[in-house]
């Protein structure tokens, strides 16, 4: 883009002109742009392809650098510890997702090795999350249901077949189960590298903080909700489509009496050491070097209970069942399924990538170093669209397995190899000895990892303190994502929070401004004391962009902060006009009227007097201006002058200038562009107060007052005749001025 000057004299104070260059910027046409992009990412040389593969694979660029002595240790201490939560987690996660805990594992292998490849953050712990696998479960419940399945039967209907081959007489209700997930998962996968290529990234801005707690949270409710049947050991029909929560919950009590007194001891034991263990490596994680395995060693534990006391025979508790070691041949996804899951693959990717590049931004933040959030997209994308072909469903960076990533010495993304490599001799070797698991273990561990995000609910009060119209939009999204559905809950908290954003822009704050004594700076009248009022003039605040939904609400804050609304004001100078001109018609016919009535009826139509004769807009808060916003700001200005009341501008931005100019504000060719704009308040002031005289006006009442206050004028009547005397003639004498 190609610039040249203009130089534009505009008034700014004491000074009649300042020259001030203005850059005219000259557009380069569309088509040669292309062209320049296209010649520029078309050229083929081996400098650039290797830029272009070692951009795409940045543990080329990091990986022969890597300082082995410095960073081992770290690594492969975070990696293991990574690695051990993994395994519980996963096999827990499965539940949420309505899959075989062999599935999870295969996804947490599999992320761990590709985002190492592809990843752009040292910390980030990619893998499963419970909030995409709840995601994920709902739709293959949904999916599982309108294929004629049982989603009450978890034993005996579940085929024991692993094989994959789309054909729905000969495929059991697990593998259809994981037809759907890797069908679903591929397509998200597929929505975010589209978004790395289209450089849509800036979609995430529109996921606030409060947005995405509040979904969080809402989500953390439903999942706790689905989790309560394995706590006491009841099978109750699987909900589906909106109010989840409640139906859930209705059901638990309405068979509430055929809980498994079993699986609820060992609930209650099982969330007493772990709430008790956590609490503890809270409160004493600056001394441990790194975080108590509590999960693994509960499973460890239930799992030998469970297979010794033989507690799925005696007392009919619900279990795990087998898990096959190795690896299932690759497949590919079902492409007759993805038509149904299309939408549904939507908020699942969204989410997926707000919180992997959140995340990774924060750690790059505190850590001091720099994430590429265009490649975190393609990374992200592409841990779901390969390891969809090997029987996994969707993953994202998780906050609870990267904040322990961090504090046990993470350097590089080598610890994410070695936790793959720990989730990898658990698929070979160890898998099958998690048979005699109860499933009610896992709930306990996935009800106690939810702990951070229901603790938010405390958090409340402080929250509504720092910022109301955010704890409003986590509310909402809290109690839609619950209430309604996850995905409804999303897409309701961001249009909410949307909608706060435009309501907060249709009535901004708008403010009466005065000078700060014996300064060239001016503040509002309502928040601060002593400020000196402008004698002849309003000076108007409106903090926020002019456009065609606040339009109407500018013109009413105008109208009664100044007390003059031109419009009403013309037309009652005209009616009295009118009744002038008839009495006056009246007199010449002889009309005999008592002098009390006449001095009366005079009196009626003199019209009111204003107590100001300009109107000084502060701009300073206007970013833009619409169509709507600048024909508001011409009829202003031709309803005042209609009044002999001069409307002038100050502090406007440049694109404000441009839009004004656009809009022949000032006239053709700009004309009256020095009479009413100014680049300061204090400049159109000075102006309007004719020079020094406002400043002697000031500085000699701020001398005089204090000399009348410290008793050299005692009496308290002459004190308020001398001020109210200094205070006519000054203002006589400005307005004088101003008029010649």
């Amino acid at each position: 883009m190609e610039s040249r000057t203009e130089t534009i004299k505009m008034d700014i104070g004491p000074s009649p002109s300042f020259p001030m260059e203005r850059k005219v910027h000259i557009q380069i046409s569309g088509r040669q742009i292309i062209q320049t992009k296209l010649r520029k990412s078309c050229s083929c040389t081996t400098k650039r392809l290797k830029n272009v593969v070692m951009d795409f694979f940045p543990v080329l660029r990091w990986l022969p650098k890597y300082h082995c002595r410095e960073y081992i240790w770290g690594d492969v201490m975070s990696g293991v510890v990574i690695g051990i939560i993994l395994v519980p987690q996963a096999i827990a996660y499965s539940l949420l997702a309505g899959l075989k805990p062999i599935y999870s594992l295969y996804t947490s292998f599999f992320a761990n090795i590709i985002y190492f490849l592809m990843g752009t953050s040292r910390h980030v712990s990619v893998g499963i999350f419970s909030l995409l696998s709840l995601m994920v479960g709902q739709v293959v419940d949904r999916e599982l249901l309108l294929a004629g399945f049982d989603l009450n039967d978890d034993d005996d209907a579940i085929s024991n077949s692993y094989e994959w081959n789309g054909n729905n007489s000969n495929c059991g209700k697990d593998c259809y189960a994981i037809g759907v997930a890797t069908a679903l998962t591929f397509l998200a996968g597929f929505y975010q590298v589209l978004m790395g290529v289209f450089r849509l990234g800036f979609v995430s801005m529109y996921l606030s903080e409060s947005v995405l707690d509040g979904f969080a949270t809402g989500a953390s409710l439903t999942i706790l909700t689905a989790q309560v049947k394995y706590l006491i050991g009841i099978k109750i029909p699987r909900s589906q489509g909106h109010g989840i929560l409640l139906t859930t919950w209705i059901n638990i009590f309405r068979n509430i009496s055929q809980a498994n007194q079993c699986d609820v001891i060992t609930s209650v034991v099982c969330i007493a050491v772990l709430v008790a263990a956590k609490e503890l490596g809270d409160r004493y994680k600056q001394k441990l070097k790194i975080p108590l395995p509590t999960e693994l060693v509960v499973i460890v534990v239930a799992t030998l209970v469970s297979h010794y006391g033989k507690l799925n025979e005696v007392y009919a508790s619900s279990v795990s069942g087998a898990i096959p070691t190795g690896f299932i041949p690759p497949q590919l996804p079902n492409f007759n399924m993805m038509h149904r899951v299309a939408l549904d693959a939507v908020p699942l990717a969204i989410v997926g990538f707000a919180f992997t590049i959140s995340l990774s931004e924060m750690f790059a933040k505190k850590y001091a170093y720099t994430v590429r959030a265009n490649q975190e997209m393609f990374a992200i994308g592409f841990c779901n669209i390969i390891p969809s072909f090997f029987h996994c469903f969707a993953t994202s960076a998780a906050l609870a397995k990267t904040l322990v990533k961090s504090s046990t010495g993470c350097q590089t993304q080598v610890s994410s190899v070695i936790s793959a490599v720990v989730v990898l001799l658990v698929l070979l070797f160890l898998a099958p000895l998690f048979y005699s698991l109860q499933k009610c273990v896992l709930a306990c561990i996935i009800i106690v990892s939810l702990r951070g995000a229901l603790r938010k609910f405390r958090d409340v009060p402080q929250r509504y303190h720092m910022n109301k119209v955010d704890t409003l939009v986590w509310c909402v999204t809290v109690f839609s994502s619950a209430l309604i559905s996850t995905e409804m809950g999303l897409l309701i908290g961001v249009l909410f929070s949307m909608l706060c954003i435009v309501v907060r822009t249709q009535r901004p704050r708008t403010a009466l401004l005065g000078q700060i004594q014996s300064t060239a700076f001016y503040e509002d009248d309502w928040e601060y004391e002593s400020l000196c009022p402008v004698p002849n003039a309003k000076i108007f605040r409106f903090e926020a962009p002019l456009y065609y939904a606040n339009k109407d609400f500018f013109l009413k804050s105008l109208y009664r902060m100044t007390g003059l609304d031109p419009t009403l004001e013309a037309a009652k100078r005209k009616k009295n006009e009118k009744k002038q001109k008839e009495h006056l018609k009246e007199g010449n016919r002889g009309t005999i009227v008592k002098g009390s009535d006449q001095a009366d009826t005079a009196l009626h139509l003199v019209p009111k007097q204003v107590d100001f004769q300009t109107i000084i807009i502060d701009c300073s808060s206007v970013t833009f201006l619409d169509t709507a916003g600048i024909i508001t700001l011409k009829e202003i200005l031709k309803d005042y002058n209609e009044l002999k009341i001069t409307v002038l501008l100050a502090c406007c931005n440049p694109s404000v200038i441009d839009s004004l100019k656009r809009g022949d504000y000032f006239g053709k060719d700009c004309k009256k562009m020095h009479e009413l704009l100014f680049y300061s308040i204090h400049g159109a002031v000075h102006l309007l107060c004719g020079g020094g005289i406002y400043y002697f006006y000031i500085n000699f009442y701020d001398y005089l007052f204090p000399v009348i206050s410290n008793g050299n004028l005692k009496d308290s009547t002459l004190q308020i005749r001398c001020i109210g005397i200094y205070h006519t003639y000054l203002c006589s004498i400005c307005t004088k001025i101003y008029v010649k």
